[in-house]
């Protein structure tokens, strides 16, 4: 479902979402990444666990963002219905410094991680014969 109308209540929590950095931020990651993990969002925004927890409640409660449990992670994304809107206005950020250097970040973090579990497959694999 996407959305096609939505009510002055739901516009104002929108644009209030938007009024903030830390949140367009998240939102932008969000958008460019499908989902991430709160450890995740920290580390590449520098941000402290409570500014992230508390900026992705209100994005959730805004109706923006949902969240999927994995084990013990908590999975944040764009709602199903937010995600046209929210692109058609991120995208006009695209070229914004601070959001490219998060997604460089977060590119850098995520490719990190690949290396290390590839390394630890071989180790593991080299040791078994």
């Amino acid at each position: 479902m996407r959305l096609k109308h939505f009510t002055v209540a739901f516009g104002q929590q929108l644009f209030k979402s938007l009024g903030d950095e830390s949140r367009v931020r998240i939102l932008h990651l969000l958008w460019r990444n499908r989902e991430m993990v709160v450890a995740d969002l920290e580390q590449v925004l520098d941000f402290t666990q409570t500014k992230t927890s508390r900026q992705l409640l209100y994005l959730k409660n805004a109706g923006l963002v949902s969240v999927r449990r994995l084990d013990n992670w908590m999975y944040y994304f764009l709602k199903e219905e937010a995600v046209d809107l929210l692109q058609e206005l991120l995208s006009f950020m695209e070229k914004d410094p601070l959001l490219l250097h998060d997604q460089q970040v977060y590119q850098t973090l995520w490719s990190n991680r690949e290396l290390a579990a590839y390394k630890l497959q071989n180790r593991h694999w080299h040791g078994a014969k």
